[in-house]
């Protein structure tokens, strides 16, 4: 009986038909009524922050056992944004050599890749805060401009305009999820401009004929393309955020994107791709993986999908040892909190453990497990990937 009503309920149902006995003129002696617990009072979901009970090892990875390249970081952006999309040229510089070296040499970072280098005069700056004065230890691409994309000689001006960013010293080209939900015919008005649109193929050829990589961001999770509703695992991410949400309107599907991205893929075998945020597939390992199979030009990044991958620990193992030689570090950074948790999760076996820096929810109400790569790969994780697709100079040991 206990199992099914609980032993306050069943205390409690014992009162009263001891009670009810003692009422026909039975001498047995009357259990104490347990009194009703008052109702539990209102709790929000924001509110709720369980602690876990679990008794598990707890390891505290405060410096990579390896060098380490992290090929997605910001230390700038472009100043302008309309409408989402970035315009001219001028950048922000968030922080600076003397304050993210100490925390490279902490943390064991030989090398951060700044994606959003910016443009021209941009471009310009960034390369002379950051590469010129430690070439080693920073790197920098540069991004496609938009500003131009009704004119009729956007194409050959674009891929023109790589060449010269190429000389100014980018390394690469970061491609904004601008291209595919936000750019439109006229910048801002009209349909949207689809990833594998034809003006776009000169710049994917000059950046295969230039050794330029391209960084492509072309997606986001999965739940941010389905209703915000009471099934959206990513509600309360969403709820604070209403703006990430690409459900409805004439956005695309994820899907979609992902299609339109891998005819790109195949149009231009020479152009070296890295997917970003798992190729943005990272709830989906096995399309990554088929992405993978069918393009060898393509690589994939972990920025910002540890919460992802570390809730299928077993599959996601699985995928690194398949593709060890194509997966990249990255972090979305560079935030110094957050670099020994991306540690803990490649290098130790530790269970369930919070990856977002103690924030409930992060990117979910759930915890993840290590996955204790191998030296091996964690070397090419760490490293030797990124040396070979950026020519970076090797790690001497």
């Amino acid at each position: 009986m206990t199992g099914h009503l609980g032993r306050r309920a069943w205390l409690a149902s014992l009162g009263t038909m001891l009670a009810a006995s003692g009422a026909k003129g039975r001498s047995e002696p009357q259990a104490p009524v347990v009194a009703a617990q008052p109702a539990a009072g209102t709790l929000t979901l924001a509110d709720f922050q369980p602690r876990s009970m679990l008794v598990v090892s707890e390891t505290r990875v405060e410096r990579a056992r390896f060098p380490v390249v992290d090929v997605h970081t910001h230390p700038t952006f472009r100043v302008r944004s309309v409408g989402g999309i970035p315009h001219g040229e001028a950048v922000r510089v968030n922080t600076t050599p003397p304050e993210l070296l100490p925390l490279m040499d902490r943390r064991n970072l030989r090398t951060l890749v700044s994606l959003t280098g910016g443009v021209g005069t941009g471009l310009a700056e960034s390369v002379r805060t950051f590469q010129q004065p430690h070439p080693d230890r920073f790197v920098v691409f540069t991004e496609p401009s938009y500003d131009r994309i009704a004119d009729k000689g956007y194409a050959a001006w674009q891929a023109d305009e790589l060449a010269r960013a190429r000389q100014a010293g980018a390394k690469g080209v970061k491609v904004l999820k601008v291209l595919g939900l936000f750019l439109r015919e006229q910048v801002t008005t009209g349909p949207l401009v689809k990833i594998d649109d034809p003006r776009f193929d000169p710049m994917w050829e000059a950046c295969g004929a230039l050794g330029l990589p391209v960084a492509i961001h072309i997606s986001d999770p999965t739940a941010f393309f389905l209703p915000v509703d009471a099934h959206n695992e990513r509600y309360e991410e969403l709820n604070e955020h209403p703006d990430w949400s690409f459900h409805g309107k004439d956005y695309p599907s994820d899907a979609d994107l992902l299609a339109a991205r891998d005819r790109v893929l195949a149009r231009h075998p020479k152009t070296t791709f890295i997917g970003l945020h798992v190729g943005h597939s990272s709830e989906n390992l096995a399309g990554a993986a088929s992405a993978l199979d069918r393009f060898p030009n393509l690589h994939v990044e972990i920025a910002a999908r540890i919460g992802e991958l570390g809730r299928q620990p077993r599959a996601s193992q699985r995928f690194f040892d398949k593709y060890q030689d194509r997966i990249l570090f990255g972090t979305d950074g560079p935030q110094d909190d957050l670099y020994p948790i991306y540690f803990r999760f490649l290098e130790t076996e530790d269970e369930y453990f919070d990856y977002g820096g103690g924030k409930v929810p992060d990117q979910g109400r759930w915890r993840i497990y290590g996955l204790g790569l191998s030296d091996t790969i964690l070397k090419k994780v760490y490293s030797q990937n990124a040396e070979r697709i950026l020519s970076l100079a090797p790690i001497r040991a």
